[in-house]
């Protein structure tokens, strides 16, 4: 991957329906250029997929969180297997530090989001976890 390539994703990252000739006129290539490095990022796994992010106003009634993980010894893998499961977990990153795992949690209802935490909770190899449900955002 070289710099273009980067530049390209970062424009993509920005908006991921901008015109190839947009994206060409940008980064100051051939149309084709952008579609061969858009195929070749795709074929190599570079790109998985492409999104919709949506205002935090368009999903008024959800309920979002960051819960930090730690985990027991080497249950790592055994933990995340667990919460790829769980409907309620949106993304998932593990970290150094204090915490193993940091998990985006969403849910419609307090009390959605009480049993998600409930569930989390009992996840064998979990020792500690830590909540705390996000009020505004203020970038995208």
């Amino acid at each position: 991957m070289d710099a273009t390539d980067r530049q390209l994703l970062g424009l993509l990252r920005d908006n991921a329906r901008m015109p190839v000739t947009a994206l060409a006129k940008a980064l100051r290539v051939s149309r084709a250029t952008v579609q061969n490095r858009i195929a070749k990022l795709e074929n190599e796994g570079q790109i998985v997929g492409y999104t919709v992010r949506l205002r935090p106003e368009a999903e008024a009634h959800r309920i979002r969180a960051w819960m930090t993980v730690a985990v027991e010894g080497n249950k790592a893998q055994q933990v995340l297997q667990a919460l790829r499961g769980d409907p309620n977990v949106q993304t998932l990153h593990t970290t150094n530090g204090r915490w193993d795992i940091i998990a985006e949690l969403r849910a419609d209802t307090l009390e959605q989001f009480d049993r998600t935490l409930e569930r989390i909770r009992l996840v064998d190899g979990i020792s500690a976890t830590e909540t705390s449900i996000l009020l505004s955002t203020y970038k995208l």
